[in-house]
């Protein structure tokens, strides 16, 4: 394969970054040498804090001395005194420290690197700070959540993974554990606010907390979110839109919510559909008369202004108190559209007079030098109304959601980017809704989420990024992927993303097991691109297809438990958590779905072999409600007892297959007018893309867009491959996302790739697959251009949002296309132009006439 010189300088730096690891200057841990600083050695070094600090810094403090406990069996004392030790660990916020500010005044302390920036922080060993103390390793953070996350990267770099308590990732034990090197120095991150979104619990985190953990509210409540709000700072995760689905009370129900957020330092807000930060399912539509005494009348501000206006005014009055990032606008109750006026443009005023008055509480209870975070997220029919000319106030941050499945709608203009209020995105890993869920498994891959988020922070999406986590589990790792990117975009750059497997899985697992688990991640994620195990029902494939989906999760599977039986038993939960349901209950879906087909087919044979399928069908099934019931009842001690359930929403995709067993006992002939309807059915529905990188049949020859002659770019306008993007593992596109789009009348300057195809001559269709993203804004597409032997180049758009149809085909089978006519001879030469930057080509399909 052939790299231009510019493209294999910029991978090989990113390669070379990452592969280093940390600077032998920079804190790492030692477990032998007691010349380094003892974290515990011959005795156990205390932990020190100023009480008069933020709560959240005692909080990581103690959580702090338990992860030096997991590891070594002794826990710290956190003290709020010196008391003469010969050795501390002093952690502090600049300004609400005395130890801190001392250590400043006295010079010992440079904090110039961080000082006044947002989130940073800095850990060093120092000699001397203070009489009778011979070294302190020293935290120091700009602000409160700096000192957080600086304890907890301590943690962290003492082997302590994010996730110990939940998904089981237990510390490797040692008697004695030291730091050795000289400083770390963290600044602020890429994107202001980083938060998640607990949506979707009814099936994994409400049971679950309403059994194991807020058990006297049998609800999501203050317990459980101490959890959550652990996670988040051990994952410099600042932000939170609560649980909110009608199975759940609103986040300020339990008074004592609001009150855990703050101590934690986390940022409260509430979904896209519910302004000001109240849940509307709960408080207005089941509450309000207990809250109010009285009946709430309709949801409609033209009808029913100062009712609204009260319910709004009164959540303020309370929550002014905490930290917010308030989402203003209105739509329906829930996740609908804004009731009122039909016509587009009294709708529209009367959302501009909605603002207004929102704004007006704001500016009730905040001083008027304060700066209240707001936000507008234009979202589904929202977006209609702005862009048919909503007048949105300048400091109100626009968040622009993806289409639900990963791929980004629409991101600031030029012009939008002027805005003082920014923007920002609202980001889904797990859905409810159309065309089909996805909220068993996670599946959206590292590479897609930094290929969306990265595009996103190049058009200065900066100042919040909101992900849709569904109910946490099992998602875990691409959780941590969104954290780590948005702390430093840089980092994981698209052509790079892929290379975070290892990263984490040496991290979470070790060394050992890092390139295996890779290996794991990558192929689990490349066949969920073009079939996510919830999406089966809604794809046809080729029998040969079905075949080779089931050779390579078998071959998946065996990879999974061939490392399983290495692993110390101490990883052993956090394995089955993280690594082994995710792929088993991919693969197991898989099985049941085509070996039913199978059966149905082979029974309109009268082939006996149909019973055998039968079988393997219900046997996969049996085994997916197997797997689930050891999640919830075996691991761990039944700690995440109701926290997986293998029937979200009970959809049909998930019940027991429909196999020939019962009908071929019976009376075979009732089989055939039932599968014709199904195959009439079938017929239909989108047809899924093999999973081969190369394939050929006698009509149809593949390659993937890798497979190049040569490119030919220019020296702002990279061509970079992007492993683990799209078809068959990897795609190609244009970097950086805000280079030109150009038009068919520029075709010298755009950047293209060659690629040579000898083929029978006759009649082709090329069709051109690949990641089926969106446009980013007006004047820009998704466009490629191609031609033939440096033929007239033909403009293709695979732009799909313009139809709802084409659109849902396009995030089932994981690919949208540009199909063109050509005559092709013995030896051609196909020159593909990329017109715009966030076109993702994967895979070039030839197909012969008859088509």
């Amino acid at each position: 394969m052939k790299l231009n010189l510019l493209v294999f300088a910029s991978l090989f730096s990113v390669i070379l970054l990452n592969s280093c690891g940390r600077s032998r200057t920079e804190l790492h841990v030692d477990y032998t040498d007691p010349s380094n600083f003892p974290i515990v050695g011959s005795t156990v070094t205390p932990i020190i804090i100023d009480n008069t600090d933020a709560k959240v810094v005692e909080i990581s403090a103690n959580a702090l001395s338990a992860d030096i406990n997991a590891i070594t069996g002794k826990a710290p004392l956190v003290l709020s005194e010196l008391n003469d030790k010969k050795n501390i660990i002093l952690a502090g916020t600049i300004g609400q420290s005395k130890y801190i500010d001392q250590l400043i005044y006295e010079g010992k302390l440079d904090v110039s690197k961080i000082k006044d920036q947002w989130e940073a922080h800095q850990l060093l060993v120092l000699e001397n700070p203070f009489p009778n103390v011979e070294k302190a390793l020293v935290i120091a953070g700009a602000d409160r959540r700096g000192t957080s996350y600086g304890i907890f990267e301590l943690s962290k770099i003492l082997g302590v993974s994010p996730w110990i308590y939940w998904a089981n990732v237990h510390p490797e034990k040692h008697e004695q554990i030291f730091i050795a090197g000289q400083k770390t120095v963290i600044e602020s991150p890429s994107v202001q606010y980083r938060g998640i979104f607990i949506n979707d619990e009814d099936w994994g985190l409400h049971p679950w907390a309403a059994a194991n953990i807020d058990t006297d509210i049998e609800d999501i409540g203050p317990k459980t979110y101490a959890l959550v709000f652990e996670l988040m700072l051990r994952l410099k995760i600042n932000f939170m839109w609560p649980a909110m689905h009608p199975c759940t009370k609103a986040f300020y129900y339990y008074p004592e919510n609001p009150k855990v957020a703050n101590d934690y330092a986390i940022v409260i807000g509430s979904s896209h559909c519910e302004p000001m930060n109240r849940n509307n399912v709960f408080e207005w539509k089941q509450n309000f008369e207990a809250e109010y005494d009285q009946n709430p009348g309709d949801w409609r501000y033209d009808t029913n202004k100062e009712q609204i206006y009260k319910y709004w005014d009164d959540r303020i009055k309370v929550s002014n108190n905490y930290e917010n990032f308030y989402t203003v606008g209105m739509r329906g109750i829930h996740d609908s559209g804004m009731p009122g006026p039909r016509d587009i443009n009294s709708k529209i005023n009367l959302l501009e007079e909605v603002i207004d008055d929102q704004r007006r509480i704001f500016d009730t209870y905040y001083d008027q030098n304060t700066s209240v975070p707001q936000l507008f997220c234009p979202y589904k029919e929202v977006l209609t109304l702005y862009q048919r000319g909503l007048d949105l106030p300048e400091d109100v941050t626009i968040v622009w959601a993806d289409d639900n499945h990963g791929y980004i709608r629409q991101l600031s203009s030029p012009e939008e980017q002027k805005r003082s209020g920014g923007s920002g995105v609202y980001y889904h890993i797990s859905y409810w809704g159309k065309p089909h869920d996805y909220l068993w498994i996670s599946s959206i891959s590292p590479a897609l989420i930094s290929y969306e988020l990265t595009k996103a922070y190049q058009f200065n999406a900066r100042k919040i990024w909101v992900l849709n986590v569904g109910d946490i589990k099992p998602a875990e790792m691409e959780i941590e992927f969104f954290a780590d990117l948005a702390w430093n975009v840089e980092k994981w750059v698209p052509q790079n993303a892929e290379k975070y497997y290892y990263k984490w899985a040496a991290e979470t697992f070790g060394k050992d097991y890092a390139d295996d688990i890779a290996a794991i991640k990558k192929e689990y994620f490349r066949l969920a691109q073009n079939a996510k195990p919830e999406h089966l029902g809604m794809l046809s494939f080729t029998e040969e297809m079905q075949n080779e989906r089931l050779n390579d999760y078998a071959k998946l599977l065996k990879a999974v438990e061939t490392l399983e039986d290495k692993l110390p038993s101490r990883l052993e939960d956090a394995y089955f958590q993280l690594i082994k349901y995710p792929v088993e209950g991919a693969a197991l879906m898989n099985q049941k779905a085509f070996y039913a087909d199978k059966s149905m087919k082979l029974i309109q044979e009268n082939d006996e072999e149909a019973l055998v399928y039968s079988e393997k069908s219900i046997e996969a099934y049996q085994k997916i409600q197997e797997i689930t019931r050891q999640y919830n009842e075996d691991i761990s001690n039944g700690k995440w007892n109701k926290i997986m359930s293998a029937s979200p929403r009970n959809l049909p995709i998930f019940d027991a297959p429909h196999v020939a067993k019962e009908a071929w006992l019976s009376n075979p002939k009732l089989i055939e007018a039932v599968d014709v309807g199904r195959n009439k059915y079938l017929d239909n529905l989108p047809a899924s893309s093999s999973n081969a990188e190369y394939f050929k049949t006698n009509n149809l020859v593949a390659i993937p867009a890798t497979d190049y002659l040569k490119i030919d770019d220019f020296s702002d306008d990279q061509i970079i491959e992007i492993p683990g993007l799209g078809l068959g593992g990897t795609s190609i596109s244009r970097f950086p996302f805000t280079g030109d789009s150009y038009s068919k009348d520029d075709f010298e300057k755009v950047p293209s790739l060659s690629y040579g195809i000898q083929l029978v001559p006759g009649e082709y269709t090329i069709a051109v697959k690949c990641v089926p993203t969106q446009r980013i804004c007006d004047g820009r597409r998704v466009a490629y251009a191609i031609s033939v032997n440096d033929g007239e180049p033909m403009v293709v758009d695979v732009d799909v949002s313009k139809s709802q149809r084409a659109w849902g085909k396009s995030v089932l089978q994981g690919f949208s296309e540009g199909v063109t006519k050509h005559q092709l001879g013995q030896k051609d030469i196909i020159r593909i132009y990329l017109l715009d930057t966030n076109i993702a080509v994967s895979r070039i399909e030839f197909k012969k006439k008859p088509f």
